[in-house]
């Protein structure tokens, strides 16, 4: 029989303890955009000194870089201003989608320093062949991220359809079933890459990420840091157009496919299997067209990419070709294009209706081909929403509907959750790769 008193986990050291503490400070000074050692104490409850030992091993690390001088408003001399360091650690993000492949390279403040996004028709390719190009494109953005001296700690997948544990289960507008994503990829960056061995490799859904993305940088443009003023304090930024920043919503990105995510109280909900916020196949109509994922009268067939086309009088295959073409008529006031993207917006506002009053939601997202196509297409989803939620919250033109910001896409997301592994453990990071921070005493 097992003490009652035994402790249920091995008690924590010295050497766990300081591991803590450098990832609790390099959190804050990230958080904050830029900080004093004096602002980093008070925010964190730990001694200056503390601070200052934890400071000077991060800076020695690579993970912080100081400058200046700048007032904190308390008493007392000024100090130097600490930021996460512009070189160094970064985070590669690897979208693959049904119609290009998007891939970029963000540092530890989340900006988004390399960027590189070929257009290809990945339908009925090879899940291999899909996977090489998307190696043989992040290739070329590492070189550029080496020429401004950024390392990235690992590679985060997005990835269309049903993702878990390294393979994409499920991905009907590819013609993906239980593909190992994980494994076909890091082996041909892996290929590439000058130096020996594969970079740490994960994988996540596209709307996951791209939801991830609007949170964290949503109302800051593609190159805004953290704390600059573009993006606000702590992270967070004032909200494009004077939004508030919502950290409860619905995230719902139109492509090729519908994808969507939830995220309640800053926190992704994935549901019991990780297959949460499938909302492009929630049925529109039950006895609608047949889908690609076996079902019938799922939502993409009246709201996605090639759904919209075809209703406006264009080849359901155009792409973003395609789409810009839709924009333009639906500007110039073309009927057809203007009833085909409200149309799809009611159908939308429709499905969409039952996931807010199921999850009370703050606000509804709507990224992907939908952001720019919001003129047309959000007046018919926010009457829906009006219409069927029965809080009485949602109103037209409440802004409770709004686009996502320009920083919400998926490759960026993905980068940064590489970036959130470091600055979660920067310890475990320099021990990886042999760096200054790896040191544990002290």
């Amino acid at each position: 029989m097992k003490n009652e008193t035994e402790p249920l986990e091995p008690k924590a050291d010295k050497a766990t303890v300081r591991r803590h503490n450098l990832s609790l400070v390099l959190r804050a000074v990230h958080d904050e955009g830029e900080a004093t050692r004096a602002a980093v104490a008070a925010r964190v409850g730990l001694t200056r000194a503390a601070v200052s030992s934890l400071v000077e091993q991060l800076l020695d690390g690579g993970f912080l870089t100081e400058s200046g001088k700048t007032f904190s408003g308390q008493a007392g001399r000024p100090g130097t201003a600490l930021r996460v360091a512009r070189t160094g650690p970064a985070g590669l993000g690897v979208e693959v989608n049904v119609d290009y492949v998007s891939v970029c390279v963000v540092d530890l403040a989340g900006t988004d320093r390399v960027r590189l996004t070929e257009h290809l028709d990945n339908r009925d390719v090879p899940p291999g062949e899909v996977l090489a190009r998307a190696a043989r494109i992040a290739a070329r953005t590492l070189v550029s991220a080496a020429e401004q001296e950024l390392v990235p700690a690992g590679v985060r997948l997005a990835l269309p359809g049903l993702v878990s544990g390294g393979t994409v289960r499920q991905a009907p507008n590819l013609g993906w079933n239980r593909v190992p994503a994980e494994e076909l990829f890091a082996g041909a960056l892996a290929a590439l890459r000058p130096v020996p061995g594969a970079l740490p490799t994960g994988s996540d859904n596209e709307a996951n990420a791209a939801a991830l993305a609007e949170l964290w940088f949503g109302g800051r443009g593609p190159g805004a840091a953290a704390g600059s003023p573009e993006g606000g304090p702590r992270g967070g930024g004032a909200p494009e157009g004077g939004r508030a920043k919502a950290r409860s919503f619905l995230y719902v990105s139109g492509e090729i496919g519908v994808g969507g995510a939830v995220v309640v109280d800053g926190e992704l909900l994935r549901g019991a299997h990780g297959f949460a916020g499938e909302i492009g196949h929630v049925p529109a109509d039950a006895e609608g067209p047949r889908c690609r994922c076996g079902s019938r009268g799922c939502l993409e067939q009246y709201a996605g990419q090639a759904a919209l086309l075809r209703e406006a009088g264009l080849a359901p295959d155009a792409g973003g070709p395609g789409v810009a073409e839709l924009e333009r008529r639906a500007a110039a006031g073309d009927a057809r294009a203007v009833g085909a993207l409200e149309r799809a917006g009611r159908m939308l506002g429709l499905v969409l209706s039952g996931a807010v009053n199921l999850l009370d939601p703050d606000a509804v997202v709507l990224g992907g081909v939908y952001r720019g196509l919001m003129p047309w297409l959000g007046p018919a989803v926010d009457a829906e929403l009006a219409r069927r939620v029965v809080s009485g919250l949602w109103t037209p033109g409440g802004g409770r509907l709004r686009g996502a910001s320009s920083s919400g896409d998926a490759a960026r997301g993905a980068a940064a959750l590489v970036v959130r592994d470091v600055i979660a453990d920067p310890v475990g990071h320099a021990a990886r790769t042999g760096g200054a921070a790896a040191g544990e005493g002290g």
